[in-house]
């Protein structure tokens, strides 16, 4: 086991996991990354976008600063310290990833990976190409952002999500096309900092995948801030004239605006890989296709994060790349070993207010007719949400009637994203509702709401 030579291509979650993971199980690792340790979507996506976020938040509270007993403050937003405060952020968690690879004996060749058979593998670097011979390969070369053929991408006032952190200058009105979560995000991000913001949403609804009520309960916020929504539109060319931006619709409606951003999903980074010099099968939308341990087609192979097509967080790819290390080192053999359940994946949208859910969704059980028990509770009268002045939203907990067991539950609210972790343990636990109501919480916290709610 302590000579297996395992290669994995790319350094973002779930391949800085994988590599850690399998050098502290004894094998000898060289992870390839041509970009930033870490992930490019991690840092120079996902982070970014909630650190933002958090800026935003920091205003919000500000401005509403005078329902707590204290005169109004007036704050103003500052590029560059913005700028700069992402960037060490980002620089901070790359030194962090990379310490801890080099401390774990991981080998680290910055260029670009690429695969010359099925046990092969090229890394093109600065200094020339080095060939690597490997027992098993990870590939986990992320995704980038979609760009479809009518948009015209400028990176100045044609935005994909990555030119955002901030732009050069924070837009006076933005146009966001896109109503998954990661446009939403950008609606709230950039109203929370002062832009005017129009929103196209494709579907009847933003979020048409969420709980019904937390997406009509957030647009309900959108509206009361301000934002446009375009319903039922769909984007068709995206046209810039100076420092104008125009959005075409189908439906011959068209939004006006200083800049606008796409936010319509991700492609996965499987091009360039060498593909073609093994027998891997990738489907139609150029995600390497995996079975239950991550392994493609070919034995040796395996892919994880965004390129396996499976749920893109980067929790679900670091626990990915921690799995394949277990699978490589034969720790699978012989003992209890769980695979990844994804449908109790808890998931998070950091708009105000938080949105998070976790496992069987209420829609979707009364869609397909299976029996449920729901119970919710507002934060309006929740103690500590009144003290912070932030009664908005509330604690949805789905169970099996018969036996109480916990199977799913939606939180909208602040830290929504912190507390969707108890729900989260009880569905992969199979701990029943009477497990959360008997647990001492704190008082007061917005926790209590989760007890209350599995009374």
């Amino acid at each position: 086991m302590a000579n297996k030579r395992v290669v994995v291509i790319g350094g973002g979650p779930a391949g800085h996991d994988a590599a850690t993971s399998a050098a502290r199980f004894g094998a000898d690792v060289t992870l390839i990354e041509r970009d930033i340790v870490g992930g490019a979507a991690h840092l120079r996506d996902c982070v970014p976008s909630k650190s933002m976020i958090a800026t935003g938040a920091a205003l919000s509270f500000a401005r509403r600063i005078d329902g707590m007993g204290l005169a109004n403050v007036e704050t103003d937003v500052d590029a560059e310290h913005l700028r700069a405060r992402i960037q060490g952020i980002e620089q901070r968690l790359e030194q962090s990833v990379t310490q801890l690879l080099t401390s774990q004996g991981v080998t680290i060749h910055r260029g670009t990976g690429r695969l010359l058979g099925p046990n092969e593998v090229c890394a093109d670097t600065a200094d020339g190409s080095i060939e690597l011979t490997a027992d098993a390969i990870v590939l986990a070369t992320g995704s980038r952002p979609r760009i479809p053929e009518w948009a015209s991408i400028d990176h100045e006032r044609v935005l994909t999500t990555r030119d955002a952190y901030p732009p050069a200058e924070l837009p006076e009105h933005l146009i966001v096309v896109g109503s998954g979560v990661t446009g939403v995000e950008f609606v709230h991000m950039f109203a929370s900092l002062g832009s005017d913001v129009t929103l196209i949403v494709s579907r009847q609804q933003v979020l048409p995948q969420k709980d019904p009520e937390a997406a009509a309960l957030l647009e309900q916020n959108f509206l009361d801030r301000g934002v446009q929504l375009f319903k039922g539109a769909r984007a068709t060319e995206i046209l810039r004239n100076g420092a104008t931006v125009t959005v075409h619709c189908s439906d011959g409606r068209t939004a006006e605006g200083t800049h606008a951003v796409l936010a319509i999903g991700s492609d996965p980074n499987s091009q360039e890989l060498g593909l073609e010099n093994t027998e891997v099968v990738v489907d139609e939308s150029g995600y390497i296709e995996v079975d239950h341990n991550l392994r493609s087609s070919v034995p040796s192979i395996y892919a994880a994060g965004d390129l396996s097509g499976k749920l893109p967080l980067s929790s679900v790819a670091a626990m990915q790349g921690r799995k394949i290390a277990e699978h490589i080192m034969g720790l699978h053999e012989g003992r209890e070993h769980r695979h990844l359940d994804y449908d109790k994946a808890a998931s998070a949208i950091f708009t105000e207010p938080e949105i998070a859910d976790v496992g069987l969704a209420e829609a979707e059980a009364f869609a397909t007719g299976r029996k449920i028990r729901v119970t919710k509770v507002p934060f309006s009268s929740n103690a500590k949400a009144l003290i912070n002045n932030d009664p908005l939203g509330f604690v949805k907990i789905v169970s099996d009637p018969n036996t109480g067991h916990v199977l799913g539950g939606s939180i909208v609210g602040q830290h929504a994203a912190e507390l969707i972790s108890v729900v989260a343990l009880a569905v992969s636990a199979n701990l029943k509702v009477q497990d959360i109501h008997e647990s001492l919480f704190v008082y007061p916290t917005l926790s209590e709401a989760l007890s209350e709610a599995a009374e």
